[in-house]
Parts: C-alpha cells; structure tokens; sequence
C-alpha cells in the first residue's frame, strides 16, 4: 500500500493497512498510526504524530517547523488524532518552547488550504472551512464550525459549538454555542439551529440564550454579568462552560450588533 515513488524515511513509524500515496515525503522521528490514507505529494515532517484513520489529501503538509522567529530548534511536535479529514494544502505546523506541540483533535474536517499555526489546540467534531487561518496558540473547543477565510488572532479562544460567518476576522474570544459574523465581527445570536441538530434540549437553549442574554447587556461589568448569571440561570454544565469562557477571557469577548 506503499508506492514506491514515496520516500519513508527508514526512522519513521508507520501502522498498519496505511496507504500510501506516489510523491509523498514522511521524514524521520514522525509516527503514523493504523489505516491511514496519504494521497498522493503528502508532506509529513520530523515531529508529527499521526492517529489512526485519518484521510489526508494532496499538497497537505504536517510537522513543518513554526512560522515564528522566536523558534531556536527545539524539540516539539505536531500532533493530529484519529479520523480526520485534511484535504488538499492544509499545513499544520509544529510547536514551539511555548507549549512544546501543536494538536489537532479527532473527527474533525479541515478544509483546502487552512492553516494552524504553533502551538494551536483544535478540538473534536470541528470543521474549519477553506482559506481559514488560524495564528499561534489559538484554542478551538470541541464542534466548532468556523466558515471559509476566516482569520483569527493569536491567542483568541473560539468556543465549542459556535458558527463563525466566512471571511470573518476576529482579534477577541468567540464565546460558546453563538453566531458570530459581519465587520467588524460580532455576537449574531445563538446558533440555534447548531444547537438543535447536536441535541440540545429546548430548555437548556433558552437558558443559554438567557445566559447570553444578561452578558450583552451594556450597563453592567462583566464581572457584574457573570454573578447575575448564576443567580438567576438554572446551572448546568452548559452555563458553568460558558462563565468558565468568560472568567478566563484574557483578550476579551466580542461584541454584540448594538
């Protein structure tokens, strides 16, 4: 399942059932799991850790060392779980002293031509759609939907279940289970219909809409916001997410349309 027009460095791991494409470059210290596919002209370079059951496409390139002048050499890694979907000149690039490793969740769809950056964290469940970039030590929580040409600041915290406009770009966190969109970017609403296709029950999107609510509310202080909220929204896990997102909100949340 390996072409023989692939160069697999001797040192490198790979699993088993992996397939293999013509062009593909796998350099040493990287480690492939089981029942990959790697089409045809797949980079993959000293540093990554690949799962099991991913679909990587051609022109992708994992491992390739940070984009960031501050990198002296070290010692990390770019780490990609199982059953992803990479497609075509997706570059995922390696960590740095910062962190040590660059991550990419499970099931997740990265679209043509996106980029993670050092040090990122993406989650699981996510799809992150074409041109998309993403800057250094940028977290993306679990089943976030991020549009094409959407560019994110370093440092930013985009949360679980979101849907973000295309061609959208954000210098601030974008909180959990919204719609963020327009220029400059801001809160839409609730993902309503996001919410409904995961399962949420009606009664915990009214309370996360009440949550929200009260947080775009001009005439209190965060901190003001975040203590309404929890006396007077029931608590679930939901909402402690969402004050945990706000409590940890180092660059700010972004605004609301008014």
């Amino acid at each position: 399942m390996i072409s023989p027009l692939a160069f697999i460095h001797p040192e490198a791991k790979i699993g088993s059932n992996c397939e293999i494409g013509p062009f593909c470059y796998v350099d040493k210290n990287v480690v492939i799991g089981d029942n990959n596919v790697l089409m045809n002209s797949v980079t993959v370079l000293y540093g990554a850790r690949i799962g099991s059951g991913n679909h990587i496409f051609p022109g992708a390139v994992i491992g390739a060392i940070p984009q960031d002048l501050k990198f002296q050499g070290e010692e990390t890694t770019a780490e990609v779980g199982d059953n992803n979907t990479i497609r075509e000149n997706v570059t995922i690039n390696r960590g740095t002293a910062a962190k040590g490793k660059t991550v990419v969740g499970s099931n997740n769809l990265l679209m043509e031509g996106m980029h993670v950056a050092h040090d990122v964290v993406v989650g699981n469940g996510c799809i992150i759609g074409n041109g998309t970039k993403l800057a250094g030590e940028v977290v993306v929580d679990d089943c976030a939907i991020i549009s094409a040409n959407v560019l994110v600041h370093q440092f930013c915290r985009v949360g679980g279940y979101v849907m973000v406009g295309g061609g959208s770009r954000t210098s601030q966190n974008i909180p959990p289970f919204v719609m963020a969109a327009r220029e400059p970017i801001a809160y839409c609403g609730l993902n309503i219909v996001g919410l409904r296709r995961r399962g949420f029950a009606p009664d915990v999107i009214n309370n996360i809409h009440e949550a929200y609510r009260i947080v775009y509310q001009k005439d209190l202080l965060l901190n003001e916001r975040i203590e309404l909220i929890r006396k007077t929204v029931p608590m679930s896990k939901e909402i402690e997410y969402i004050l945990e997102f706000l409590q940890n909100s180092k660059r700010g949340v972004i605004p609301s349309l008014t």
